[in-house]
């Protein structure tokens, strides 16, 4: 499949600067080191990730995933050879009836078009959200997760991440778990760099560090 450009390390600088300006974030920043957020550019392989790790654990996940890998050459899955498998082999990696619905779906979408790939990296982010929520299996929680981790949009608040909310309640030595509303308050002051808020949340808001989100709904949208 064609793929962008291979994308530069994004120069988080600025945005550290800014968000240290925050005596909450400031220690938690220091305490975490420097942000390791960088771009990838292999969207149909990270988005399938997405949906194998929908309700299991991450450890099952990449077992699943691994065995999924195995298909293709050099372990590289691609919309058309995906699309060549047949229910039998999706069915020997592990993964259910409704998963393997969503990865056909996801790289059918890829397939024919239906997902701008070229254009993705220069939309806007509401724009990306809208074009992957079409894909079954794919919620708004995974399409922020991709314009986080995969695109490095700098302002993202995943306001649904229960991993955010808790790294939130915890920092700010909230009684309770804040509510999406209160997060979008409090964060606020990070703007334009919530992203970065948010990474450092996952890693350093809680007493164990977090080292991957957590979505707040079943189905990991």
């Amino acid at each position: 499949m064609w793929f962008p450009p291979r994308p530069t390390t994004p120069d988080w600088k600025a945005a550290l600067a800014h968000l240290r300006r925050s005596p909450v974030l400031g220690p938690i920043i220091g305490r975490v080191g420097p942000c390791t957020l960088h771009p990838r550019r292999d969207y149909f392989i990270v988005l399938c990730q997405s949906i194998f790790t929908q309700q299991i654990s991450t450890t099952v996940a990449t077992i699943l995933f691994n065995r999924f890998r195995d298909y293709f050459p050099r372990r590289r899955p691609t919309p058309a050879l995906t699309l060549k498998l047949d229910d039998a082999a999706l069915q020997s990696t592990g993964l259910s009836r409704q998963k393997r619905l969503y990865v056909r779906d996801l790289a059918a979408k890829f397939a024919d078009g239906s997902i701008p790939v070229r254009r993705l990296r220069a939309m806007p982010d509401e724009e990306v959200i809208q074009a992957l929520l079409p894909v079954k299996g794919v919620g708004r929680w995974t399409a922020e997760m991709f314009l986080i981790f995969t695109l490095n949009r700098p302002d993202v608040l995943p306001i649904d991440d229960l991993g955010l909310r808790k790294g939130i309640q915890t920092a700010y030595a909230l009684l309770e778990m804040p509510k999406p509303k209160e997060c979008v308050e409090l964060a606020e002051p990070w703007r334009p760099y919530r992203t970065v808020a948010t990474w450092y949340l996952w890693r350093g808001g809680v007493p164990t560090a977090i080292d991957a989100p957590r979505s707040a709904t079943k189905k990991g949208k």
